[in-house]
């Protein structure tokens, strides 16, 4: 069943398709984050064509951004990566931002943690949000449930979200079906009009 979404109500929000993640070379590497490359930029491509916008989300950490931290330390989780001004932190050249493309900058996993993402789309009048990127049970995850706590509609496309591992991709899914979101494919989304 295809679902048909006003394009100028959608945003298809491309979370951390970095260097860092997506990359052979990239300090946390995950083959299924470089295999969601090219299902996203089809995606991408439809949803340009259809006049939906594309958010691109790029985690980025100034390298003392966690010094002071009382509790919240990727860097201890993760080690460093995608630092600011670093090879790791832009998207990768297989999806090219475009300059119509609204570009946001996070600190953590959450999209919507301190940046101007919701007040963006709410100024534009949009709803409904096509989550796609990676990792699905880190960024995608919190990013999705941000939108559905805000009263936008996250629906996260399986085909086009990156894990780790297929279990991480798999909770992630289910979790967000059952709790704040809906689950569907990219080929199961159409754009249209009003």
């Amino acid at each position: 069943m295809t679902l048909e979404l006003e394009a100028d109500r959608t945003a298809v929000v491309v979370v951390d398709m970095q260097n860092g993640f997506c990359h052979p070379d990239g300090a946390l590497y995950a083959p299924g984050s470089e295999d969601v490359i090219e299902p996203i930029g089809e995606l991408v491509a439809q949803a340009t064509d259809a006049g939906a916008s594309v958010i691109y989300t790029r985690d980025v950490h100034p390298p003392e951004q966690f010094e002071d931290a009382y509790y919240y330390d990727e860097f201890e989780q993760w080690g460093e990566h995608v630092l600011e001004g670093s090879w790791e932190a832009e998207v990768v050249e297989e999806l090219p931002v475009e300059e119509a493309d609204h570009v946001v900058e996070k600190h953590t996993y959450d999209a919507f943690q301190k940046t101007e993402l919701e007040g963006w789309l709410r100024a534009r009048g949009i709803r409904d949000l096509l989550f796609c990127g990676t990792l699905a049970n880190v960024c995608v995850l919190h990013s999705a449930g941000s939108a559905g706590l805000r009263d936008f509609r996250p629906l996260l496309l399986e085909d086009c979200i990156g894990a780790i591992e297929d279990d991480h991709h798999e909770y992630a899914l289910e979790h967000a079906d059952w709790l704040f979101g809906e689950v569907t494919t990219s080929d199961e989304v159409a754009f249209g009009g009003e």
